[in-house]
């Protein structure tokens, strides 16, 4: 009785759900608003007339506006520098209130202009001397290998007096200050060229103002940046020399300027010299900065010069000296990079 009873309210429950449902027949909707119609275009705002179509000032009015007249009319000056903004002259620390804009800034003190262009000698060492350097200065490291402690380069106290105990350490042999230290070239430390500084010594500047005009001349052209006049710190007597005469110039460019010189120097100037052996091995300041000279008559071979040398006086062109300061933390480094830019080698290397 109690399956029947149970059977019996499954199909009233059943029925009762069929007859909730009424299926309704399909119409057609239309989902526009019958209002559109009447309702203006968002356009109905805009002026129907061209400006183009304004009839321009007459005569009258062009020769009212006088802005000479206005501004000597004018009872009080307009502030001439309260709407301009300059930078701050000094750095006063991180925590000062007024700090200078970055150097990419316009508005900024230091502010160069640039690069206008990409020279050639950057875009070979992008596409083949940086990834050149790096295989050539692999160093293989064994995952897990624990790295060496750095030898100790300052000395210590031999301890003969009582007041050697808590002294600093002694400074190294010959020299106040310790070399960097090689660093291991990566992809973040691969060496590159940073600036190029150019030196000329003229001593008989201070009697022969011609000379130092000269020197001048010579340096800006090639550097393309105006030269700062080199004061002599020492008197030396066989040259004639006193303290603070003018005794020659110098310049330091930086960026893309930096390295057009270089390609300049090694395609064009170097090659042209006739027996030249090349940079000694021995040079360098062993911190990755190398440096080289040129003589007077190896001037001549610079186009700037070229172009115009009847405008320099011949016996008064200078040779200069050429410092090139590199990225590299040392020597062996720095000729890795200059080899890989042309620059050919003679000598014993000092490493």
């Amino acid at each position: 009785m109690a399956t029947l009873r149970e059977g019996t309210r499954l199909a009233r429950a059943v029925a009762s759900r069929r007859a909730q449902y009424i299926p309704s027949a399909v119409i057609p909707r239309r989902w526009a608003s019958s209002d559109a119609a009447s309702t203006s275009p968002a356009i109905s705002d805009v002026e129907s007339n061209s400006s183009f179509s304004t009839p321009g000032p007459d005569e009258a009015t062009i020769k009212s506006f006088d802005t000479a007249k206005r501004i000597s009319d004018r009872q009080q000056q307009l502030p001439g520098k309260r709407f301009q903004y300059h930078p701050p002259k000094y750095d006063r620390g991180p925590l000062h209130p007024i700090q200078s804009p970055p150097s990419s800034d316009p508005t900024a003190r230091n502010f160069v202009p640039g690069p206008f262009n990409l020279p050639r000698m950057k875009q070979t060492y992008d596409a083949t001397i940086a990834s050149d350097l790096m295989t050539l200065a692999y160093l293989h490291k064994v995952p897990g290998t624990p790295d060496r402690e750095p030898r100790e380069r300052l000395r210590e106290w031999d301890g003969s007096s009582p007041y050697h105990k808590n002294r600093p350490l002694r400074g190294p042999r010959g020299s106040p200050s310790l070399d960097l230290l090689e660093k291991n070239i990566t992809f973040r430390t691969v060496p590159e060229i940073k600036a190029v500084s150019i030196s000329a010594f003229q001593p008989g500047s201070n009697k022969n103002p011609a000379l130092l005009a000269t020197t001048r001349s010579v340096i800006q052209a090639i550097t393309g940046i105006t030269p700062t006049t080199i004061k002599a710190k020492h008197g030396v007597s066989q040259w004639k020399v006193k303290e603070g005469d003018r005794a020659g110039v110098k310049a330091t460019i930086y960026g893309n300027q930096a390295i057009e010189f270089i390609d300049k120097l090694t395609n064009i100037v170097l090659p042209k010299i006739k027996d030249y052996p090349g940079l000694k091995g021995t040079t360098g300041d062993g911190n990755g900065n190398l440096a080289l000279g040129l003589r007077a008559d190896d001037m001549a071979w610079f186009p700037e010069i070229a172009v115009n040398y009847d405008m320099y006086p011949a016996k008064l062109i200078p040779g200069c000296r050429i410092y090139i300061h590199t990225t590299a933390t040392s020597d062996r480094h720095a000729r890795l990079l200059f080899q890989a830019l042309g620059f050919p080698f003679h000598g014993k290397v000092k490493h």
